[in-house]
């Protein structure tokens, strides 16, 4: 951009990784509202922060509710949610942290897009997958019945669709196994993921 000039701080990414101890990674849980992105993603985060890393949690709700509070739920706007979180996500990554993100993220382009910002390398996609009928019996807000009313608009599901994710790392069928069931899957997956490669040491 015009006159924005980006400066490169004295302590690189590599010295980060030793200090921290950890491979930085984002963990991208992708599903219907209601499929258990957010649970898994919160006992992910507690489990991960009791064996030692250093891990943060961002969820679709509480973006909404700060960051992203001027956007509404159009495609573009979607898109925008998207890149903001992804943009944050990949600054938390050069600090070194280990980032969870749950979020529906419906479209394929809005994951692709938070795939190229924080690099493939650093990227785990996760497909909560759970029927829709599913989903609206544990609706506990009452966003499907009052999408279904059409007093939510462009609502994932109902009004609006969800793509299905073409080649995630792994599925989790939330409506066929128990939570602890898809969790400790979870957690295979991705805490080997973090233990810290040995490369060559930056010069502290």
């Amino acid at each position: 951009m015009k006159n924005i000039y980006p400066f490169k701080s004295k302590v690189g990414y590599e010295q980060r990784r030793y200090q921290m101890q950890q491979e930085p990674r984002l963990v991208w849980l992708t599903g219907l509202s209601g499929s258990g992105k957010s649970t898994l993603a919160l006992r992910l985060e507690h489990h991960l922060f009791h064996q030692g890393y250093k891990v943060f949690l961002l969820d679709g709700d509480n973006i909404r509710n700060g960051l992203c509070r001027d956007l509404s739920f159009t495609q573009q706007d979607r898109k925008e949610n998207m890149r903001r979180v992804a943009e944050v996500a990949n600054l938390m990554l050069e600090a070194g942290m280990v980032v969870i993100c749950a979020f529906i993220s419906p479209y394929e382009e809005e994951r692709e897009l938070a795939r190229h910002i924080v690099g493939p390398e650093r990227f785990t996609e996760v497909y909560i997958n759970c029927s829709l009928r599913v989903c609206e019996q544990r609706d506990t807000k009452g966003l499907y019945a009052k999408a279904r009313q059409g007093l939510i608009k462009e609502f994932t599901g109902i009004s609006a669709p969800y793509e299905v994710p073409q080649n995630p790392h792994l599925i989790l069928n939330t409506d066929q196994e128990k939570i602890d069931d898809s969790l400790q899957k979870l957690v295979t997956l991705v805490e080997p993921q973090l233990r810290l490669q040995q490369r060559m040491k930056a010069a502290m």
